[in-house]
């Protein structure tokens, strides 16, 4: 049970739609309302070892009778298609989703059936057909192992928007300067994970503080699998250490928010030209003469829903309304997204999070050199290596798809949680 009140999170709520097999599938995603950014999502903390094997997660019952009902509606689909029923469009697609996952299936069938037959072979009497064996349910074992993955992985249904590139917002939350270079250092880290990951990074936005901080900034991450990657980065992070300005010691905690917002393309999202209100500004900030001669900054409203996007970052106002448009896409984007799912009416106890911007998922702890994932209970050490944006943040960043891709699944199978 979840230790807080249910209607204040089903009204922070969407409902979002994927696809399994072919058939729709529906699920409740909570997010943190823009209008009351006070509240915060404290999510079940849930320790990190509960999150299931392969092996463990095919013990269960469920997902044995799931398994066998889909074999029978694929064998249904099959004669179906022969007395060329009426619905003979449908089930030719149910036919197509389903058969990797039957092939695999069968597959392992056959390898747990050559499984039993050399545990047979391990009791004979010639010594040489015993090794023999040994060395065959050793590779037989890793089969077994590779394709339980591989039919997990098959269940496991994709978000519409996986496959997109994302927009990065960071904003300073409480605690003043030293939340705005907390800031600063969390876009750093992005930069570097991006890097490291092989993505493009183009930054959109970077309103500096006065101490070398980060009010807000915005950039465009593009690459592949990087908003599937980064989507659980979201939401409200909290740093608590000692800051360089204070002199007695004591130990601060402030706050900074993160934004993912996936990028649609041209084909997924059109915007009507009348629909916008284009301004421009002279640009504040650092920048020397040019700030206080050139109309550079461009503020883009998008009328019908008053979603705003604005952009100073270059000296070029061509370039920096192409980076505010890019900004303000993606925000439509992700509201388009909002609304289509919020006509479903089914929804699901997800525990992974909300991808909220206010949900607090993480806390850096300087003093104690830790970094706690709320939503999994998962800790790793050495902050600073984290901040780095490789590979203490990649393994994160695993761990969170696997307690997603479970939650996933054990929602499919009609169970609650990982817990039976």
């Amino acid at each position: 049970m979840r230790p807080f009140n249910t209607q204040i999170l089903r009204s922070l709520s969407a409902i979002r739609t994927f696809t399994v097999f072919g058939e729709t599938r529906y699920t409740r995603i909570y997010y943190g309302d823009l209008r009351c950014r006070r509240f915060l999502h404290t999510t079940k903390v849930n320790p990190a070892a509960s999150v299931l094997s392969a092996n463990e997660i095919f013990k269960r019952k469920s997902l044995q009778d799931y398994l066998r009902k889909l074999e029978s509606e694929y064998v249904d689909c099959l004669r179906s298609v022969d007395l060329n029923s009426e619905d003979l469009k449908w089930k030719r697609n149910r036919i197509t989703h389903l058969t990797p996952l039957i092939d695999c299936v069968k597959k392992l069938a056959q390898k747990q059936k050559e499984y039993e037959e050399i545990q047979a072979l391990l009791k004979d009497d010639d010594l040489d057909i015993r090794k023999l064996a040994e060395n065959e349910k050793i590779a037989c074992q890793d089969s077994v192992q590779d394709l339980r993955k591989t039919i997990l992985s098959l269940l496991i249904p994709a978000e519409k928007a996986d496959d997109s590139d994302l927009v990065l917002e960071v904003t300073a939350g409480v605690g003043g300067q030293e939340a705005m270079l907390f800031t600063a250092e969390m876009f750093d880290m992005y930069r570097r994970f991006a890097n490291y990951q092989g993505w493009d990074f183009e930054t959109l936005e970077y309103n500096p503080s006065d101490t070398g901080g980060l009010r807000h900034g915005s950039a465009a991450v593009s690459g592949p699998q990087s908003y599937k990657t980064m989507k659980f980065e979201a939401g409200v992070h909290r740093v608590q250490r000692v800051p360089k300005t204070e002199k007695q010691g004591r130990i601060h905690t402030s706050t900074m928010t993160v934004a993912v917002l996936p990028q649609p393309t041209e084909i997924t999202l059109t915007i009507n030209a009348k629909d916008l209100k284009i301004e421009t500004k002279r640009a504040s900030g650092a920048g020397g003469q040019h700030v206080n001669t050139t109309d550079s900054a461009v503020r883009i409203v998008h009328i019908p829903t008053g979603v705003v996007a604005e952009c100073q970052q270059e000296r070029s106002q061509l370039k920096n309304k192409e980076k505010a448009m890019k900004m303000l896409r993606a925000k439509l984007y992700g509201l388009r997204l909002e609304e289509e799912s919020s006509k479903r009416h089914q929804a699901r106890k997800i525990q992974i999070g909300t991808k909220g911007r206010s949900e607090k998922i993480r806390t850096y702890n300087f003093v104690q050199d830790r970094i706690t994932d709320h939503r999994i209970g998962k800790t790793q050490h050495d902050v600073r290596g984290f901040m780095l944006g490789e590979d203490l943040l990649e393994d994160m960043s695993r761990s969170l798809k696997q307690f997603s891709d479970q939650e996933v699944l054990m929602d499919i199978l009609g169970e609650d949680g990982a817990d039976e």
